[in-house]
């Protein structure tokens, strides 16, 4: 039998492998700014994260307009805004961002213990390629899942699902590493354990609130000896 605890591991990207808020936050504000929108804070932008672009800029044009949600998502407005949006943050990826510590050896060393490692993230692939491109992240995972890879997304568990079936990886030896409880709700929907990281983004709340299986100081926790089978 392996002595490893997991033959497969997903990763959340924002919040959990890169640290990208500042440039997301630099996209969006420039993105306001060109429509004549008041600009928007850190803090909402990390409260922000984790449902996807589109989410993310309906949320801060609906706080800096004064209009509902629904209002957003069904205006002229968001359609005019996306394309603008994702040219300023095409420019701005990579320009503030960061791999969190112990990112790269740790996934170096899971590798090398024969792990397979998937990312399954809700940010479009357009922006995940950029994103893994830039940090030179994409020669570390076998497979990658976007928002928009599918017709859903997590908390959606179909990213899971493919993962399982393309690697053949049991449930019970299947981890699921994010940073918020979207990440929780998809890994219990797809029935693996989750493990959770406390510096990344989740919507403003303690993650400790999420029950997750394990809540891990920093990535390099994934090769302690105590948690091998």
């Amino acid at each position: 039998m392996s002595l490893r605890a997991f033959d497969l591991m997903l990763f959340d990207l924002d919040g959990t492998l890169v640290e990208t808020a500042p440039e997301i936050m630099d996209a969006v504000n420039d993105t306001l700014g060109r429509f004549n929108l008041p600009l928007v804070s850190q803090q909402q932008v990390n409260d922000w994260i984790g449902h996807g672009t589109l989410s993310l800029l309906v949320q801060a044009v609906a706080d800096r307009s004064g209009q509902s949600v629904e209002a957003v998502r069904g205006g002229d407005l968001l359609r005019q805004m996306l394309p603008v949006y994702d040219g300023f943050y095409q420019q701005r990826c990579g320009t503030r961002s960061h791999l969190y510590p112990h990112v790269r050896e740790t996934l170096v060393a899971l590798r090398a213990q024969g792990v397979k490692l998937a990312v399954v993230t809700n940010k479009e692939s357009r922006y995940t390629k950029v994103v893994m491109d830039v940090h030179q992240l994409g020669p570390m995972f076998d497979e990658v899942v976007s928002g928009d890879t599918f017709s859903t997304k997590k908390p959606d568990p179909v990213g899971v699902a493919h993962c399982l079936a393309k690697f053949g990886a049991a449930r019970e030896r299947t981890l699921f590493v994010g940073d918020s409880s979207i990440d929780a709700a998809t890994a219990r929907n797809a029935g693996v354990a989750v493990w959770l990281l406390p510096y990344g983004y989740n919507m403003g709340q303690p993650i400790e609130a999420c029950a997750p299986d394990q809540v891990i100081a920093d990535f390099s926790s994934l090769l302690n000896p105590e948690f091998q089978a």
